[in-house]
């Protein structure tokens, strides 16, 4: 029976079965109007909206406005969602202090869960799970978290950490943070794009712990710590950090073919490649891909952009695999000047935008989320004394 599950009713055993599939795989958990990932199709919905018709017309400010109230935003509620994110990026002195106090060998995410948790206990609405309350927390949050990261580069740098300014936009905001100096349009709009890519993409590993959380009815701070921790797995967050390692290793173009038919032979996972959704190719790698090359084009250095196509070339007809968003997100960062281990830090700083629109979700036609497990241990074992054992 290790495919089914029996369900006991006052420990009775009822003999309907439920399979399970692991991993949850294909199992429907939730009705939600944030987000619908089509996988045959290849396409990704906002709220209604094709993720190509937002990534060409909208911004990052927009996006995080349309997946909290399900509707694009009017221009003065525009102004007034980037004027609150812009007046919210600042940290706590004493959560500043905190960071200054953190081990330098501590990694990005570890700093991001902590963090994260400790501003808990400085928000102003702490204590209060109404809607309006969380929606200034998720604004808060939203706001803090490129602070967060950009901070604790400059920490463990040993550079002065610079004040983040209000009136500019969040991804500008952040490379001003990260460099000290203010990013050309280019830079913006390439992470601003980034950004929305990475907003929300329904209910994957860390979302779907931020909603498992929150259906305690616990508070926004504590479910958004759990999607970080889910995050920070090599399985979900860490796949673009790998890519630019596999990259550099690689070198030069004339290196690829050799390196990646070994790893193919060996049956090594090329990261970067696949979905557990979609069945054709990614709908952001397509817009990442063409932010590679124009990145690598104003750099005068094409490299790793013709590197990555190469193996995607490879992956395709050998395995069948499509490129996914880890894919081209990889040579992007690194063609930004991101360093490597904020690559996943980054991701987390715009899903922030739809984990918060899910937890906000939950509560507001919440039941609790309690699966069941198949059983595959030992029955009617007999309790033996001590010295019979």
């Amino acid at each position: 029976m290790s495919n089914s599950v029996y369900n006991y009713v006052n420990s009775e055993p009822n003999w309907e079965l439920t399979m399970v599939k692991a991993g949850l795989e294909d199992v429907v958990a939730a009705t939600s109007t944030i987000c619908d990932v089509n996988g045959t199709e290849g396409r990704l919905i906002y709220q209604g909206y094709d993720i190509h018709d937002l990534a060409e017309n909208s911004t990052f400010e927009e996006v995080v406005y349309l997946l909290w109230f399900g509707r694009l935003p009017t221009r003065t509620e525009l102004e007034t969602m980037s004027r609150e994110l812009g007046a919210n990026r600042r940290l706590p002195e004493d959560v500043v202090k905190a960071m200054k106090a953190f081990p330098k060998s501590a990694t990005p995410m570890e700093v991001l869960r902590t963090t994260v948790s400790l501003l808990s206990m400085y928000d102003p609405d702490r204590g209060d799970n109404g809607r309006e309350a969380n929606i200034r927390k998720a604004t808060r949050l939203t706001a803090q978290l490129p602070t967060i990261i950009a901070c604790w580069d400059n920490i463990r740098n040993g550079k002065d950490v610079p004040a983040p300014k209000e009136d500019i936009s969040l991804a500008s905001n952040f490379l001003y943070m990260l460099k000290g100096a203010m990013p050309d349009e280019t830079s913006t709009k390439s992470l601003d794009l980034a950004l929305i890519l990475h907003a929300d993409h329904e209910l994957n590993a860390s979302t779907f712990a931020a909603r498992v959380a929150a259906a305690t009815l616990t508070d926004m701070h504590s479910a958004i710590v759990a999607a970080i921790g889910t995050l920070a797995g090599p399985l979900h967050g860490g796949a673009n950090q790998e890519v630019i390692k596999m990259l550099l290793k690689i070198g030069e173009l004339d290196n690829v073919e050799p390196f990646i038919k070994n790893m193919l032979s060996e049956h090594k996972k090329v990261m970067g490649f696949g979905h557990r959704v979609y069945r054709t190719e990614d709908p952001r790698a397509w817009h990442l891909r063409k932010m590679s090359q124009a990145l690598g084009e104003r750099a005068g250095d094409l490299k790793l952009y013709q590197m990555s196509l190469k193996i995607e070339e490879l992956v395709l007809a050998d395995k069948g695999l499509y490129a996914n968003v880890d894919f081209y997100s990889a040579s992007v960062y690194y063609l930004l000047g991101i360093p490597t281990d904020l690559f996943t830090p980054i991701f987390a700083m715009s899903r922030m935008a739809g984990w918060a629109a899910h937890v906000l979700e939950q509560y507001a036609n919440n039941r609790l989320i309690r699966p069941r497990a198949e059983y595959t241990g030992p029955r009617n074992l007999k309790y033996a004394p001590i010295e019979q054992r």
